[in-house]
């Protein structure tokens, strides 16, 4: 018998529309063993999708996204009926996929922002939280990108031609080793490890869907470096690290812009992968790029765990 997984990797392999977030490989590469995927099928076609992963913590059954995942939630086949029908079809295909899913204690995905309607879930008692990613909407004109730039970043950009030079393709272990060693300058540890990014580097090129960019100065010191992503519709800026010793010098901006000139030859859009941190969000701004709100959904069925979630919030508050 053919399973989920199964008819999933080859609804994938099929669909354009499905983001790079909630691909098979992505999911391999993430989750390892640990996702699935709850379908509705109707004449051998499938009509809507929703992976999951699946953790456990403290006795408890979580469905959530893996690390370095912006987004997942549900997968909707495209169609082209009126918009009364459409929001009666999403209604129906939303609210049986949420009942697909297995016995659960807390349930947390943050969805593509295509997707806009989480009406029916909210019918359902789910709860949201608007958050918001960054998006050059067309870099097919690469002049006009840059002149969307705020004067800073072009600045920074004249600044660091003159410095560095531009590598492309530098291998995973420098790139995670120079992510590693730069946080802990700043004082903070890697949130993901190198297995997953070493699985993340090796599928994303195996399917041209990644890249490495990197920026040196003659001394060979590595100034900064992105791990860029990319689907058929959408450029991602997935990790960036920075060396704080040698931020003033505007490498960062250098190679954001030679990235986007890499990936327009295959994708219209450039997502930042928006941050609700302050200094993060003004310096993606700067870039000429547009905020864009997607969601992020949540539920706590367990009462158990609604409890402990509000003892939590009571000793923050005081």
């Amino acid at each position: 018998m053919i399973t989920n997984k199964e008819k999933y990797r080859d609804l994938c392999s099929q669909e354009l529309s499905i983001p790079i977030f909630s691909q098979a490989w992505w999911l391999d590469s993430t989750a390892g063993d640990c996702w699935d995927v709850v379908l509705l099928e109707k004449g051998g076609e499938i009509l809507a999708s929703l992976p999951y992963v699946t953790k456990k913590r403290y006795g408890f059954k979580l469905l959530t996204q893996p690390v370095l995942t912006q987004n997942l939630g549900p997968w909707l086949r495209p169609n082209a009926v009126k918009n009364s029908k459409k929001l009666a079809l999403e209604k129906d295909l939303i609210q049986e996929l949420y009942a697909k899913l297995p016995k659960h204690d807390f349930y947390n995905q943050n969805w593509h922002y295509d997707r806009t309607n989480w009406l029916p879930l909210y019918w359902l008692d789910y709860q949201q939280t608007t958050k918001y990613t960054y998006i050059i909407p067309d870099i097919s004109n690469i002049d006009k990108v840059v002149s969307d730039f705020e004067h800073s970043k072009r600045k920074n950009i004249k600044k660091s031609e003159k410095i560095v030079k531009i590598v492309f393709d530098i291998s995973p272990e420098e790139f995670y080793e120079n992510h590693k060693m730069t946080l802990k300058k700043q004082g903070q540890t890697i949130s993901y490890s190198f297995e997953v990014f070493y699985k993340l580097y090796k599928n994303g090129y195996a399917n041209n869907s990644a890249k490495t960019i990197a920026a040196y100065d003659e001394l060979g010191n590595l100034h900064a470096a992105l791990f860029v992503v990319w689907d058929k519709n959408s450029a991602y800026n997935l990790i960036s690290t920075i060396d704080p010793d040698f931020r003033v010098y505007g490498a960062a901006s250098l190679l954001i812009r030679d990235v986007i000139i890499y990936v327009s030859r295959f994708v219209n859009k450039f997502d930042f992968e928006g941050s609700m941190i302050e200094p993060v969000e003004r310096s993606f701004r700067q870039f000429g790029a547009v905020q864009i709100p997607y969601f992020s959904i949540k539920k706590t069925p367990s009462r158990m765990l609604r409890v402990l979630q509000g003892v939590h919030e009571l000793k923050v508050g005081w």
